[in-house]
């Protein structure tokens, strides 16, 4: 027993230690074809206090004086996926990867949980756009949402248009109870055709109805049910603990201590106040305009935010300009999924307040 025990100590000192290597917490630099690093980039990790609480943010860009771009994240932290799935965003922006209040490097034990609300993150969203635009010069920046963070976002651009060119939307939260009853009937019509029983049986056992909403049993298996089907993060992505986990303590950009916040910030997010208002809201109804021109990024194979319900909202949606674009190959990410098309629209599109690429021209 005693040398089992030293055998599993060992190997676990061993794991700790290849991720401690793995982990020295630097932001890689931009780099030309020989190597080198770009004059005139950016590529820096860095914290700032916004609305009273340090934040973590990575600052990425190939030249400084392009436009100013920030993304906000779903329900965690994703730049890390970027080490697999380059977005090539840095190219066209100054790219601010913000880790919102309660994520990742912004992730506190002692937060007040009382200041972990839908109006506060709106409120740090505008304030680091603030940072971000007297920082480097700009009179607006560009605001990007994905998933989750698109339901921050785009308030933010409501309450705040003067602040951006434009707002981009991937992975559109639109309604997000319709979306997941959506995603529970076509994970059980695909499973029932699969013939796996053991999946048909934990999903009819935690149903997703439109009049009792959504249990927290549903919740805790919706997402290893939906990578198997190509459904959930990337079209491509099998498992949440191959796809995203493991890559996530692979990254070189945080330390070891980072990456444990970041996983132990998920845990305790739990079912946060922003899913309990997001679930019960209809942006068709509260959010049916928007003063800016706006941009809809959708994986036709997202089950997570419904493609068909984004699509919906767009059609509601009164903008001075919209654009909607449908990507054949991706799933919940299309940005990582496919970043070539992706950047052709910002870059022929966006950048210059046109939307002949969309799919409603």
């Amino acid at each position: 027993m005693l040398t089992v025990f030293l055998a599993i100590f060992g190997c676990l000192i061993v794991i700790i230690g290849v991720l401690v290597i793995l982990s020295p917490g630097k932001p890689r630099p931009i780099l030309d074809a020989y190597g080198r690093p770009v004059v005139g980039s950016i590529s820096e990790k860095t914290f700032v206090t916004i609305n009273g609480v340090s934040q973590g943010m990575f600052i990425m860009g190939k030249d400084k004086d392009n436009p100013v771009l920030l993304y906000l994240h779903g329900g965690m932290p994703d730049y890390f996926l970027t080490e697999r799935y380059p977005t090539g965003l840095e190219n066209l922006f100054t790219v601010c990867w913000w880790e919102q209040r309660g994520a990742g490097l912004s992730y506190r034990p002692d937060i007040d949980k009382k200041t972990m609300t839908v109006n506060q993150l709106v409120s740090d969203a505008i304030a680091v756009t603030d940072y971000l635009r007297d920082r480097f010069g700009k009179e607006k920046i560009y605001l990007m949402g994905h998933s989750g963070g698109t339901f921050i976002a785009i308030q933010a651009a409501a309450k705040a248009p003067h602040l951006y060119h434009a707002y981009l939307g991937v992975a559109q939260v639109s309604d997000q109870l319709k979306s997941e009853r959506r995603a529970y009937e076509y994970m059980v019509s695909e499973f029932q055709k699969n013939g796996d029983t053991r999946w048909v049986r934990k999903l009819k056992a935690a149903p997703v109805t439109i009049k009792e909403g959504v249990p927290k049993s549903y919740l805790s298996i919706r997402d290893a049910a939906m990578h198997p089907l190509g459904i959930g993060t990337t079209h491509d992505m099998k498992s949440v603990l191959g796809g995203i986990m493991w890559p996530s303590f692979l990254c070189r950009q945080y330390t070891l201590r980072e990456k444990f916040k970041m996983w132990r910030a998920k845990a305790a997010a739990g079912v946060s106040v922003v899913w309990d208002i997001m679930i019960t809201t209809d942006l068709g109804s509260t959010l049916p305009q928007l003063d800016l021109p706006v941009y809809f990024f959708e994986g036709i194979y997202d089950y997570t935010c419904s493609y068909t319900e984004a699509k919906l909202y767009f059609n509601k949606l009164k903008a001075p300009l919209k654009g909607f674009y449908t990507f054949d190959l991706s799933a919940h990410c299309p940005l990582f999924e496919e970043p070539a098309k992706m950047n052709k629209i910002i870059r022929e599109d966006v950048l210059n307040g046109r939307n002949e690429l969309s799919d409603s021209t």
